[in-house]
């Protein structure tokens, strides 16, 4: 990142966009401290992110990745991750919230099945809406979706749209997307370029008056029929 400036409102939702190491995803670990600006400040709630402690930080910024990182115990525990106190009801509304409550149930033990390490034996859509309900269940004041989506096959990219909408509602959120449908769920988006903002505006905006924009979207949607 070089010059990059972004302010954001709290309770509104922006989309981060741009090609390929143009720096989306530096955003998100600077934003939980996995390392600090060189130079510059980063503020929440007015608050150098420098003057809070790391784990209140951490507590107040939640995370879904592309690799949702599960571990080799139960659905449960696994959505009460950063939460171990939630109560059974607390889970379950999570999971109901992220769509994940039916396969849940479907599941031998229900809450209580014991996932394979990294949570391999579950398909990258449920890997996901268990993420998802784990946010829920730790109810960041931040929430970043970094490619919440790519790991998903297109077809049911829909199903874990409805459940970022959920847990997006109200909520201070960064979208890192490259999928038109996901980034077109947040209410502004910022176009990234070498490090620095470029375009700001709606999807809609964009997509009719930015060039570099569709080039950047036509771009993704090329890389993601080529994995497909």
């Amino acid at each position: 990142l070089d010059g990059f400036t972004l302010d954001v409102e709290p309770g509104t939702s922006v989309a981060i966009v741009g090609a390929t190491g143009s720096g989306k995803s530096t955003v998100a670990r600077l934003l939980v401290r996995f390392y600090d600006p060189q130079r510059g400040s980063i503020a929440l709630g007015g608050v150098d992110l420098r003057d809070l402690a790391v784990a209140d930080l951490r507590r107040s910024v939640g995370l879904v990745f592309e690799d949702t990182l599960l571990f080799h115990d139960t659905v449960a525990a696994n959505i009460a991750f950063a939460h171990p106190d939630a109560s059974a009801d607390q889970i379950r509304r999570a999971a109901e919230l992220a769509g994940a409550a039916n396969f849940i149930e479907r599941l031998p033990q229900g809450y209580d099945t014991v996932i394979g390490e990294r949570g391999f034996s579950l398909s990258g859509g449920q890997r996901q809406r268990i993420a998802i309900a784990r946010s829920i269940v730790s109810d960041p004041s931040v929430l970043i979706l970094d490619d919440a989506t790519s790991a998903v096959d297109p077809t049911k990219e829909h199903e874990i749209r409805g459940a970022m909408a959920t847990v997006m509602r109200d909520r201070t959120t960064l979208v890192i997307a490259h999928r038109a449908g996901t980034i077109a769920m947040a209410d502004r988006v910022v176009l990234v370029d070498r490090g620095r903002v470029v375009a700001d505006g709606t999807h809609d905006v964009l997509l009719a008056t930015d060039r570099r924009y569709r080039a950047v979207l036509a771009a993704s949607e090329q890389i993601a029929e080529g994995a497909g």
